[in-house]
């Protein structure tokens, strides 16, 4: 099972750009497809990123053009790359397991995983 722990959040100006980190502890890593994902008190967790074990990258339409998921298998990390920020992004992002997740109607749709582990997450506040 996999164990994430993200790290990278803060607070950024409209238009600017954060990177954040996921380690992620679990010998299955790299056959999981990992995932990004962001709340916002009341809201849903949603999906914004995924990533295949083989690097594909998959995008929910609010964050397409301005955010890069990547993933690193030898250290067992995933990373997003946020530029363009809005202020409608500020949330706490979570790293965790992605598999089976559908695309639809420009939303990323995680499968259900009823034991899918959370880390801490990280907060991502855009204002200024």
């Amino acid at each position: 099972q996999v164990q994430p722990v993200e790290s990278g959040g803060g607070l950024v100006q409209p238009g600017g750009s954060l990177s954040l980190s996921c380690a992620a502890s679990g010998i299955t890593f790299s056959f999981t497809t990992m995932g990004w994902y962001r709340q916002v008190p009341g809201k849903e967790r949603e999906l914004v990123a995924a990533v295949t074990g083989d690097g594909t990258a998959h995008y929910a339409d609010a964050v397409k053009s301005r955010f890069t998921i990547s993933r690193d298998n030898a250290n067992n990390m995933v990373y997003l790359q946020m530029s363009s920020l809005k202020p409608e992004d500020t949330a706490v992002y979570y790293c965790a397991t992605a598999d089976h997740f559908l695309w639809l109607d420009g939303r990323l749709i995680a499968g259900s995983a009823p034991n899918r582990s959370w880390g801490q997450g990280t907060q991502v506040t855009v204002s200024g």
